[in-house]
């Protein structure tokens, strides 16, 4: 059904759409899911309100502690992290210039730069900007990226890991980027997978939709075309993820059973004040579930991505 839409499209500013599914979010408040019917950007909408984001981001987000995590759980995400260093330097000669966008606590570029580059981090001012801020010989910028934040032909790589969802401006983002990376510049962007098998099967559950804070999504061959038209070549596109999807099909599950979204990944943060209506054995029995069907669920991450329906999709693009 086609119907106007309350709030137009973050990504072309049309609003035309069409009515998908309901969803809620952490604070139980309910959204709604359209697909725009002119540039196919799937988008909440309404847009959530500027005190919905402030909640949504508060310093719960963050994680509390020391670090976002536990210190197990960062090892893990530091291997992964590693990972993804290394396939960055891959594309590129050394003592280039790398750009993280939305940087977190800036540790993968933190290994970015035991490859012998020069590492460039942008970061909302908050806790993960002070944690970012302690990685030796990073340049970091606190804000978000506009037009006048680095000069043109700045990088030889920019990436954007689970970033580009949150951003209001996309066009406007994709844009800049285009004038700041150099010709034949490594562009990688890793985003939720709308067109999995998990977003068709949970829905409004689906873990990976994080509304508020995810405010749109493009199905990967719709964003293939779309950095085609801003004059990016795709070079690689991988949908296996051990890191996020087997916990994505975990989560979503337990969604569609407990009255509070995400319950399970909030307790991995320690966030206390979120969980606390729950009953120890319940957060301990949640953990269990995790801990024990994690193994299938990276089957079923293999399976989904043999078929390019795997929870999450990492792109490289090259900038013709």
């Amino acid at each position: 059904m086609i119907s106007q839409s309350t709030d137009v499209c973050y990504n072309c500013g049309k609003g035309e759409s069409t009515f998908l599914y309901s969803t809620r979010s952490t604070q139980n408040e309910p959204f709604n899911l359209h697909q725009c019917k002119f540039c196919e950007a799937i988008y909440l909408n309404p847009h959530p309100t500027a005190a919905q984001l402030d909640k949504a981001y508060d310093e719960s987000y963050y994680g509390t502690g020391e670090e976002k995590f536990n210190s197990f759980v960062e090892k893990v995400l530091n291997y992964f992290r590693k990972g993804r260093a290394k396939k960055i330097s891959g594309f590129l000669k050394p003592k280039s210039k790398v750009l993280d966008v939305g940087c977190g606590n800036g540790k993968f570029l933190g290994f970015v730069s035991e490859f012998d580059h020069e590492i460039y981090g942008i970061e909302t001012s908050g806790k993960s900007a002070d944690r970012a801020a302690r990685v030796p010989l990073l340049n970091l910028k606190t804000g978000t990226l506009s037009s006048d934040t680095y000069p043109e032909n700045s990088f030889d790589a920019i990436t954007l890991f689970h970033v580009y969802e949150h951003l209001h401006n996309p066009n406007e983002t994709l844009e800049i980027i285009s004038e700041i990376l150099k010709p034949n510049g490594v562009l990688a962007i890793s985003v939720p997978n709308i067109n999995s098998w998990q977003s068709s099967l949970y829905k409004g559950d689906w873990l990976a939709l994080d509304p508020p804070r995810h405010l749109f999504f493009f199905r990967p061959k719709r964003f293939i075309e779309l950095l085609d038209e801003k004059g990016f070549e795709l070079i690689s596109e991988k949908y296996f993820n051990v890191e996020q999807s087997p916990f994505g099909h975990q989560q979503s599950i337990l969604n569609k059973f407990l009255k509070k979204r995400d319950v399970l990944y909030e307790s991995i943060k320690n966030n206390e004040d979120y969980y606390k209506e729950y009953s120890s054995f319940s957060i301990k029995a949640q953990q269990m579930f995790y801990k024990l069907s994690f193994p299938l669920f990276i089957v079923v991450d293999a399976i989904d991505s043999l078929f390019g329906k795997g929870g999450n999709v990492d792109f490289v693009f090259r900038k013709k």
